[in-house]
């Protein structure tokens, strides 16, 4: 009975047909299946604007709709960011960008990356809300570069198709490193005709300058100073005696922060009597490396030297792992001073630094692009009559206060320059706007800079940012800081690099 009945099922030419047709339509359905999923692209997308590199997990691109890019630190401000954009009416903005290496892993990286990104909204919500209704109005976007810079070049071509409607991207700040990576996307975007304010980069070489061939960015402005003017105010306050004297540095090259910083301080140092002692960094300077190591043998030979101060140039890991050595140091009744660049700013949130070195007669002061105290008075220390002001201080503060639910830390300087950034963008994009229309074209935002100055300054809560020919700032106020025993960031006074502060009407002087 189950012979016939199989039989009956299975092998009458009309079953068999049956058979045969359903088997082929599975069949064909799987391998259409696995051919589909074969041929159509991974969505790697993360968010409008935003999606993973080949081969990488980061979220890589330009957003101004609230995403955080995975990065839980930036969720507040950045969905601050994605609101108030969201009541900016189609034809009624200019965009900016802050360009940064928002997905960095290194502790110290994240830290400065919120607090820019914080500074930034802080000044584009004054620009749209209490500047007496001047157009057009700001939007500004995130455009993330990834994990040391590397996705840069695929961020900056997005950056550069936002030139036209609806974005029309006027401007990009941000490009917070001296790195080679930064240097060759300043390269991209200034020869694509878009304007660039550089928040934190110091470097010397990136930047523009007087004689053929030194005009590579144009379109570059900054608004903090270079390795160059750090170096000079730091020499003007120290009142260094080169004889008693030592350069450390790092021997590492295309570092464009540290190959700057070690020749301004080489030509502070004229007829001091010893060599400059070297360490070599990793490749990615935030690692740890092996330097410890090396800075435990170098503690050895200044006790062997006449040396009371040490310039150091190098990036801040590299920075703390020499503090921490010469704190140990075995001559422990000899003071010494360590004199740096701004890396310096990183080390009050530097949980592997040893304070206790900070106790043994050892100090450490750098030149800080910005200081919460350089602009407040205090008993024995006025403020400067020029080159800044209380009142522009106070008017970041009340702004940088909508950026957080909790204070935003300042110590560090990173908000305060980001904010004083997004106010140069501003203020070059509302000046090159024609009377009568809603936004200006994009060649006339980069020839702005060198009206920058005199009466057209910007009163930046760092100081104020007059610009030379060349989209520097002349005679910038640096504050000098001072790592105190317990780990804060103690502001000492204002040094400035022409060895006294900048006239009424800061205007750069005529060169050569």
């Amino acid at each position: 009975m189950v012979d016939r009945l199989r039989y009956r099922l299975f092998y009458t030419p009309r079953q068999k047909f049956i058979t045969t047709v359903l088997v082929l339509a599975v069949l064909g359905t799987l391998i259409g299946y696995a051919v589909d999923r074969a041929t159509t692209p991974e969505d790697r997308s993360c968010a409008p604007g935003v999606e993973r590199p080949l081969g990488s997990d980061e979220c890589v691109g330009v957003n101004g709709s609230g995403y955080d890019f995975g990065v839980p630190s930036l969720t507040e401000v950045a969905r601050a960011v994605g609101r108030e954009n969201a009541t900016l009416r189609d034809g009624e903005y200019a965009t900016v960008a802050l360009l940064l290496p928002l997905t960095s892993t290194d502790d110290g990286m994240r830290v400065k990356v919120l607090h820019e990104v914080q500074g930034a909204f802080a000044r584009q919500y004054r620009a749209n809300h209490a500047s007496n209704n001047e157009t057009p109005k700001i939007r500004l976007v995130l455009a993330n570069t990834g994990k040391g810079n590397a996705h840069w070049q695929a961020t900056v071509e997005r950056l550069k198709k936002m030139t036209a409607a609806p974005d029309r991207l006027r401007a990009v700040s941000g490009v917070a490193t001296s790195s080679t990576e930064i240097r060759r996307a300043v390269a991209a975007l200034t020869g694509a005709g878009i304007a660039v304010v550089g928040t934190t980069i110091t470097a010397d070489d990136i930047a523009n300058g007087p004689g053929p061939g030194h005009n590579r960015f144009p379109g570059l402005a900054r608004v903090s100073p270079t390795n160059g003017d750090e170096a000079k105010a730091l020499a003007h306050f120290g009142r260094v005696e080169a004889a008693k004297a030592l350069l450390v540095q790092d021997t590492r090259t295309g570092d464009h922060y540290t190959d700057t910083l070690k020749s301004a301080f080489t030509a502070s140092l004229k007829g001091a009597p010893y060599e400059p002692q070297l360490f070599t960094s990793p490749a990615d300077p935030t690692e740890e490396g092996t330097t410890a190591n090396t800075f435990r043998q170098i503690t050895h030979l200044i006790c062997d030297t006449r040396a009371e101060t040490v310039f150091f140039a190098g990036r801040h890991t590299q920075l703390r792992q020499f503090i921490n050595a010469l704190g140990a140091r075995g001559c422990a009744e000899r003071a010494f001073t360590i004199l740096t660049g701004d890396e310096g700013s990183y080390l009050g949130a530097d949980d592997k630094l040893n304070k206790a070195a900070l106790k043994a007669k050892l100090t450490v002061r750098y030149a800080a692009l910005a200081h919460p105290d350089a602009w407040r008075p205090a008993p024995g220390r006025p403020v400067p009559a020029t080159g800044g002001s209380t009142a522009a201080f106070e008017t970041f503060l009340t702004d940088i206060a909508r950026a957080s639910k909790t204070p935003v830390p300042l110590a560090d300087g990173q908000a305060i320059v980001a904010y004083d950034a997004m106010a140069t963008a501003v203020h070059a994009i509302r000046q090159a706007t024609p009377q009568g229309s809603q936004y200006p074209e994009l060649a006339d935002v980069a020839t702005q800079w060198p009206q920058v100055k005199g009466s057209l300054r910007v009163e930046g809560a760092s100081g104020w940012i007059c610009l030379d020919n060349f989209g520097n700032p002349f005679n910038k106020a640096i504050p000098i800081v001072e790592l105190a025993p317990d780990g804060t960031q103690k502001f000492v006074q204002i040094a400035w690099p022409e060895g006294r502060a900048p006239t009424d009407d800061c205007l750069p002087p005529r060169r050569g």
